[in-house]
């Protein structure tokens, strides 16, 4: 199982990966993050740019083992073993998906409600080119 993003389609979701870039509709309000080509609320089209602060809560999580996540992840996984992911809500209202990092992956480890923020991190690499992706990691 792979989770393959070509080249091009991976450089045109680099403002939202490094510089989490979301994009708010005109019509509606609504923050679409990652960014999308129409409003998930309202179906409107048009956008303006909004930078998230990269700050949120953990919403949910869970714990990947061996084999539990796309094969990009896998050299991660035989180096580390278990890594944890979460669905996180910015303060800006977005709910995304990350790897969270800097904590060791263990249910008593991770709180519904911890306060995490975004750090850009290596996630794999991929036709000989080094993907980089925000990562979540706890705030102190």
């Amino acid at each position: 199982m792979s989770a393959y993003i070509s080249l091009p389609l991976y450089m045109l979701t680099v403002p939202a990966r490094y510089g989490l870039v979301a994009k708010q509709c005109k019509e509606c309000g609504l923050i679409n993050f990652p960014p999308r080509p129409v409003c998930l609320s309202c179906g409107g089209g048009g956008f303006d740019n909004k930078k998230l602060s990269g700050k949120g809560k953990v919403y949910t999580f869970s714990i990947l083992a061996k084999g539990g996540g796309p094969a990009e992840f896998d050299d991660q996984q035989n180096m580390t073993g278990a890594y944890a992911v979460a669905i996180v809500e910015f303060e800006e209202g977005p709910r995304v998906i990350g790897q969270l990092t800097d904590i060791d992956p263990l249910p008593e480890n991770i709180q519904i409600g911890m306060e995490v923020k975004t750090t850009l991190r290596r996630s794999y690499d991929q036709e000989g080119v080094i993907r980089y992706s925000f990562k979540f990691k706890p705030v102190k």
